[in-house]
């Protein structure tokens, strides 16, 4: 074990970067499948796909909500574990994944309540319509059910990642991927569920996920140890946890308040069908974001532990590395969807008219995608060495600051008040990428500096 430790404070950066980004990447993109499965599948129902998927996109806020969560603790105390360890205070860092367990329980406990009996009035307030509220329900209210596995594998599997045991984090989301698309096509169309039948899939799938997840914390070949010990929460420890995991959570809450205020405009100025494409985009800007996210957590260990280590070359050369990593692959993803705006819409849907309006949408909505590599690296680079602070303001200033408020101020100042909305996306992604890279190239050698290991 100590040797798995060490290996982050002494084996080449280059390497160890791929050796633990692969697999987290090949988890995040592999995660992707629960969500665009569902959504493949639902689009293809036959007479009914294209309203069946927009009322599965009306769930998006719930899903991106007990995610968050998730984040708030997993995304918090991971990072603090490793910066711990790399201190050699791993009784400290065992201390972090006994309460992160044990808040987790409560928070999806809680969520499970609320959703469950606000489920109606929740999907109206996300922009749903007479002829989608059916579709969404049939989803969310068996989804929900599902919320302690949902919570217990993403936040969790946070800490296997950042011991450097990425095979298995990796496995944790393939497993159940697989099993939800296995699943899926037998619920939805075998047993004729629909709808439900996706929703059912998802939920059995992260519960085999998380008992995978608990059955290696709970085990001997992991390095922190959930111990009964170290569950009763406690405000120093975990206060410090939420500090760093407000970024995280704030990041993915807000894609939960980012689509009810897409969703909501997009219905006023053009109905179901600008709904509906919604979901397509917000499904095709994950596949840019969820494969970024991989590459972040894959570089995080190594940041996070070299940082706690006093070696401040190897978290400069982590960081360099993930920079041009992530701006490479923005790049081609924005190059594919300039030349083939209709390549993403047909995997979703089969409707004509829906593939249309998708397509012409989706060159705007990701019109910018280019620069989104720079953003993610620095900001969870912020993360990785601890800087709540910084990583905070970032997560808001992108999504609160800047493209909330153009998404109902752009369309009183355009004539196509459809255009205006989604155009909000790439001027909110341009203005921040670029104030995210000044912050950092101002602040990054500063803070290392400060904390005592500048070169």
């Amino acid at each position: 074990m100590e040797e798995k430790e060490n290996r982050l404070g002494t084996e080449k950066v280059g390497k160890l970067l791929v050796k633990l980004a692969v697999p987290t990447i090949t988890a995040q993109v592999v995660n992707m499948l629960y969500n665009i499965v569902d959504r493949i599948y639902i689009g293809h129902i036959p007479g009914e796909g294209a309203l069946a998927l927009t009322g599965l996109g009306l769930c998006f806020p719930v899903l991106m909500l007990v995610t968050a969560f998730s984040s708030l603790v997993g995304m918090g105390g991971a990072p603090r574990a490793s910066i711990k360890m790399g201190k050699k205070d791993n009784e400290g860092a065992a201390h972090i994944l006994g309460n992160c367990f044990t808040v987790l329980l409560v928070l999806a406990v809680i969520l499970t309540v609320v959703c469950r009996v606000f489920s109606r009035d929740l999907l109206y307030l996300f922009g749903a319509s007479d002829s989608t509220i059916g579709y969404a329900l049939d989803y969310m209210n068996i989804y929900v059910l599902g919320t302690v596995s949902v919570m217990v594998s993403l936040g969790l599997n946070a800490f296997i990642t950042t011991q450097g045991f990425t095979k298995i984090s990796m496995l944790t989301v393939v497993i159940g991927a697989i099993t939800n698309i296995v699943l899926d096509p037998v619920l939805i169309f075998g047993f004729g569920m629909g709808v439900q039948g996706a929703a059912l899939a998802t939920i059995l799938s992260q519960t085999i996920s998380a008992v995978w997840v608990l059955r290696f914390l709970f085990g001997s070949k992991t390095i922190l140890r959930i111990q009964r010990k170290y569950m009763r929460v406690r405000p120093s420890v975990m206060l410090p946890v939420l500090a760093l995991g407000l970024s995280p959570f704030i990041m993915t809450s807000t894609e939960s308040l980012l689509n009810i205020s897409f969703n909501t405009s997009l219905q006023k100025y053009g109905g179901d069908l600008a709904v509906g494409s919604m979901t397509i985009l917000s499904s095709s800007m994950q596949l840019c974001n969820l494969p970024l996210q991989g590459l972040a957590q894959g570089a995080q260990p190594i940041i996070s532990y070299n940082f706690g280590a006093g070696q401040p070359g190897r978290v400069k050369e982590a960081f360099r590395l993930l920079f041009l990593s992530s701006v490479g692959f923005c790049g081609a993803v924005w190059l594919i969807v300039q030349l083939w705006p209709g390549f993403l819409p047909r995997l979703f849907a089969e409707d004509a008219a829906l593939i249309e309006y998708a397509a012409w949408a989706i060159r705007i909505y990701m019109g910018a995608s280019l620069v989104m590599g720079a953003q993610m690296a620095c900001q969870q680079t912020f993360v990785a060495i601890g800087e709540a602070k910084i990583s905070l303001f970032l997560a808001l200033y992108r999504k609160i600051l800047l493209l909330i408020p153009l998404i109902f101020i752009l369309p009183h100042f355009l004539s196509d008040k459809v255009f205006a909305v989604f155009l909000a996306e790439p001027v909110a992604d341009a203005v921040a990428a670029g104030t995210t890279t000044v912050i950092f190239m101002l602040k990054f050698r500063k803070l290392m500096r400060a904390a005592g290991t500048a070169e």
